[in-house]
């Protein structure tokens, strides 16, 4: 039985991952209004592996893959998910991006039965219809009669389906891949998707708004002292934040601290209202309990046996069980 000092200990690391990143998300906006989604990726990949060179030997880590094609699609899949989230940054507010993110429990559920033919349990089907009605809540009232819906509005729940394809691989193909190999896996195709972004505007340009409209068309532009440092900012935030996290999911089972992990909708909306003095509506505030309800049911009624120490799913776990373990 889990200790009450280890399950308080991971429940204060997941509030400091949550803090962490709700914090960091929000300065997005500032670098979309002068850079591009594209350069952002790749200048923040190269800050990342450069952070995690130096700490690999400190800490005694070892990012080399046991299944490198594996991890590759894996990592290529995640990454596309994180390309549309932190597109999504520039025009949303970082809760309502992170619960389009945290819908990929529902469509885990989803994808086993109506594709790998996995049953589904009553407790199950509740939590994907409490989920859906959380989502349609999120997106608006216009959701409800399905007119007036923006592409900005969907891409955080295509992300989300997209994670969940992401976690199905992971667990299938990459149970005994280290948490700091997928991590750099992560890293090294977001910075592929940069450099390849940035390749194609340098030969077919296009028009380009000011601010953050511009964000996902804007190709290569000079960096400011402002941008390297809200890149940088984001860089090592993330690779604390996911440290963390990790190290809480090393800690308590891993049902518990997944449902521990919501914390970071209240965070991110707390940090958008104290950075920027935004508020969200009651209905998104009620799309995203419900969210977090059918995340906690999923969590709860799927709880498996916690592995042995040192087994492949004990020592991957961390990076593949949550709906943002590796999301940064």
């Amino acid at each position: 039985m889990m200790s009450p000092e280890r399950s308080l200990t991971a429940a204060m690391l997941i509030l400091g991952y949550a803090a962490i990143i709700g914090f960091t998300d929000n300065f997005v906006r500032q670098i979309a209004a002068e850079a591009g989604l594209w350069q952002f990726h790749l200048t923040r990949t190269a800050m990342a592996m450069a952070l995690l060179a130096l700490a690999a030997p400190l800490l005694g880590l070892s990012p080399r893959p046991k299944r490198p094609v594996a991890v590759a699609a894996r990592s290529l899949i995640h990454g596309t998910a994180m390309v549309i989230y932190f597109g999504a940054l520039a025009f949303l507010p970082v809760a309502l991006v992170a619960a389009g993110l945290f819908t990929a429990p529902i469509f885990v559920l989803l994808i086993g039965r109506f594709v790998l033919g996995e049953p589904v349990g009553a407790l199950r089907a509740l939590a994907v219809a409490t989920g859906f009605l959380g989502v349609l809540l999120v997106l608006g009232p216009h959701a409800l009669s399905g007119s007036g819906l923006s592409l900005a509005a969907l891409l955080p729940v295509l992300a989300g389906g997209l994670y969940a394809t992401g976690h199905i691989v992971t667990r299938r193909w990459c149970g005994g891949e280290r948490p700091e190999t997928l991590l750099a896996g992560f890293f090294l195709a977001l910075g592929f998707f940069g450099a390849v972004g940035l390749c194609l505007l340098a030969l077919w340009p296009m028009p380009v708004s000011d601010g953050a409209e511009g964000f996902v068309l804007r190709g290569w532009v000079r960096p400011s002292a402002g941008f390297l440092g809200w890149t940088f900012v984001q860089a090592a935030g993330s690779l604390v934040g996911v440290g963390l996290m990790i190290r809480a999911y090393q800690l308590a089972d891993a049902g518990r601290v997944s449902v521990m992990e919501y914390v970071i909708l209240p965070a991110s909306a707390f940090w958008t209202w104290a950075i920027w003095g935004e508020t969200l509506g009651w209905t998104a505030w009620a799309g995203m309990a419900l969210i977090a309800c059918a995340g906690t049911m999923i969590a709860l009624g799927g709880r498996a046996a916690p592995g042995r120490p040192g087994d492949a799913e004990s020592q991957a776990g961390s990076a593949v069980r949550s709906p943002t373990a590796s999301r940064q």
